[in-house]
């Protein structure tokens, strides 16, 4: 079992390869397929955006079988996202659990747009989506004085990862417990789709 903190550098160190040469050194080769079919142990699990631009396995330089990945618009917890995360943690033995965000993400300026005008031409589900994010702008457009759009933008994804980051730290036990007991890290993340390089910022 790779230690957290080992886990986090690990990643680190793929984003650097990834931003300098583009990646390609995680091993998706057939002896790893083979090693694999009859289990998997993941080292980190990440709940990111489903934002096609924003791959975990490819901006941190992964293999197969290296992480677990959960993907959703908006990166949010809810608790299909929670539960599956539970399950990398504790079958899987998984020791890092990083929320991925990223600049420019749609599903934070949806939101955004909704807050400031709302509408009726939604479907539950989406709407489902952008209620788990709002609660990370609606402070924000209170505020005084309040940002430039794009500060706004930046602003919201981030406190939209933390608030991801906060739903499985204290929204789960087991998460929870992990924590507190020193065996499991959450960290909240940005990556950037102009420089590709990804900033810990929350926990880490």
């Amino acid at each position: 079992m790779t230690a957290a903190s080992q886990a986090l550098e690990r990643l680190q160190d793929g984003n650097r390869r990834f931003v300098a040469s583009g990646g390609g050194g995680g091993d998706t080769g057939p002896e790893r397929r083979t090693e694999l079919a009859t289990g998997q142990q993941p080292f980190a699990a990440v709940l990111g955006c489903a934002d096609s631009r924003v791959p975990p396995e490819i901006v941190f330089d992964q293999g197969l079988g290296d992480l677990f990945v959960v993907r959703v618009a908006g990166n949010v917890a809810s608790s299909t996202e929670v539960g599956s995360i539970e399950y990398a943690v504790e079958h899987l033995g998984s020791t890092l659990v990083v929320v991925l965000g990223h600049t420019g993400c749609g599903a934070v300026q949806a939101a955004l747009a909704e807050v400031e005008k709302p509408s009726h031409e939604l479907s539950h589900d989406l709407r489902s989506i952008i209620d788990r994010v709002r609660p990370s702008i609606e402070p924000l457009l209170k505020a005084t004085p309040k940002p430039d759009r794009p500060t706004l933008l930046h602003q919201a994804m981030r406190e939209n990862v933390r608030a991801s980051a906060n739903r499985l730290r204290n929204g789960s036990r087991l998460v929870d417990r992990l924590v507190r007991e020193g065996e499991l890290l959450v960290v909240g993340a940005e990556y950037s789709l102009e420089t590709g390089v990804v900033e810990f910022f929350d926990g880490a």
